[in-house]
């Protein structure tokens, strides 16, 4: 069974943060989702290396979420070997805040584009920023919906020199079998070499009576086409893979659309280009 470097687990403390975006959502609001929890959700599934993305906490406690969790990644049995912080780019003092994560475990940041206005991320202070990651090596996270796409392909075009990764495939209405316009969309940005797809969060855009491969397997084949096996890393997008799923199962859908391709090539999705992407200093070991 080929390792996997999940590079999207959420960890939720509300005893420590407020978490806004899970009100409402039946399956999160006002539960804990620590890393003991995410240990036993995933038992069994062959993690054996995981990236923390920031959980989108309330300001203005984003910076402390991401110390928080490098004094968990100390513990080596959190297997937590990378950190994709929050950021704000349209606020002042950015090259400050950057410094200041010099010599820590972050190796991405990442701000959430579909909770704003579109225009903040056309602004010149943030695509300014943003460009700022290239000389240290960071990454940008792109979390937008199939609609932003086109925005998500500006700021990628405005930063050549950042490596990006655009989260959940591109958040397809799978629900509604929607193809098109996002097809050409993510085609379209593929055509930038600086940005890599993340295979994750598909299952909760599914109708919750049809979560399964069937729904979600064309639009992470048209991924793997667009983007090809050496731009694609995986993420797990725990917990909310649990509206409408579960780890275990988004884990065995994921091993069975891609069991056609070459070991090679499955190694490069599950393992080595996360590694490669986020620049990750692996620890070794596997759950079994």
């Amino acid at each position: 069974m080929l390792s996997i470097t999940d590079t999207h687990q959420h960890l939720i403390y509300p005893e420590r943060y407020d978490y806004p975006w899970t009100v409402g959502v039946a399956a999160l609001e006002g539960r804990a989702f620590h890393h003991a929890d995410y240990a036993r959700a995933s038992q069994g599934c062959g993690i054996g290396a995981s990236v923390f993305m920031e959980a989108t906490t309330a300001d203005p406690a984003d910076h402390d979420e991401a110390a928080f969790i490098e004094e968990l990644a100390a513990d080596r049995s959190t297997r937590i070997v990378g950190i994709v912080a929050a950021c704000r780019p349209e606020h002042g003092g950015f090259a400050a805040f950057l410094d200041s994560l010099a010599g820590t475990q972050v190796v991405g940041l990442r701000r959430v584009l579909h909770v704003v206005d579109d225009e903040v991320s056309r602004g010149r202070l943030f695509r300014e920023n943003v460009r700022m990651l290239a000389e240290r090596r960071l990454t940008f996270d792109l979390c937008v919906l199939a609609r932003q796409l086109s925005l998500a392909y500006e700021l990628t075009a405005a930063a050549p020199q950042v490596s990006f990764v655009l989260d959940h495939c591109g958040v397809p209405d799978i629900a509604a079998r929607a193809l098109e316009p996002w097809q050409r969309d993510i085609e379209r940005l593929a055509e930038l070499p600086n940005v890599a797809c993340k295979i994750s969060g598909v299952l909760s855009y599914c109708d919750p009576q049809q979560a399964d491969r069937s729904a979600v397997a064309p639009y992470v084949e048209h991924c793997i086409a667009a983007f090809g096996w050496d731009r694609l890393v995986w993420g797990s997008d725990w917990p909310l893979v649990d509206i409408n799923s579960s780890l275990v199962e988004w884990v065995s859908i994921s091993r069975q659309i891609v069991a056609g391709a070459d070991e090679a090539d499955q190694r490069k999705l599950f393992s080595d280009n996360a590694a490669r992407l986020y620049g990750l200093r692996m620890r070794g070991g596997v759950d079994g």
